[in-house]
C-alpha cells in the first residue's frame, strides 16, 4: 500500500521560507517519479516540481530559483525547500507519485504567505 504523508506547511510572511516533507511508504521513493503539486482556491492543481528515478528535476517557471526539490533515499522522504515565498504561492501542497499507472496523493499541507 503506497502512502504519502506531507508536513511542514504553515503561515509565513512574504520573503520567508518553509520546507515541506513527504514521507513515502509502500515503495522505495528512489524507484519512483516523485512530485509536488499545489492547488490554490479556485484554481486547477498544478505541478510545482518533480524528480525522476534517475534524478532529473524540473520546476514550473514561477518557482525556478526559489524552490528546491530533493530526496533522501535512506529515509524515503521527499522535500520541497521553498524560499523567497510570495503571496501567490499560497495553496495546498500535495505530494504525488505514479506507480504502475496508478496515481497516489498525500492529504496535502496548507501553505499561506501573507503579511
Amino acid at each position: 500500500q503506497v502512502q504519502l504523508v506531507e508536513s511542514g506547511g504553515g503561515l509565513v510572511q512574504p520573503g520567508g521560507s518553509l520546507r515541506l516533507s513527504c514521507v513515502v511508504s509502500g515503495i522505495g521513493s528512489r524507484f519512483a517519479l516523485m512530485g509536488w503539486y499545489r492547488q490554490a482556491p479556485g484554481k486547477q492543481r498544478e505541478r510545482v516540481a518533480h524528480i525522476t528515478k534517475g534524478g532529473y528535476i524540473n520546476y514550473v517557471d514561477s518557482v525556478k530559483g526559489r524552490f528546491t526539490i530533493s530526496r533522501d533515499n535512506d529515509k524515503d522522504i521527499i522535500y520541497l525547500q521553498m524560499n523567497s515565498l510570495k503571496p501567490e504561492d499560497t495553496a495546498v501542497y500535495y505530494c504525488h507519485t505514479e506507480v504502475g499507472g496508478e496515481n497516489y496523493w498525500g492529504q496535502g499541507t496548507q501553505v499561506a504567505v501573507s503579511s
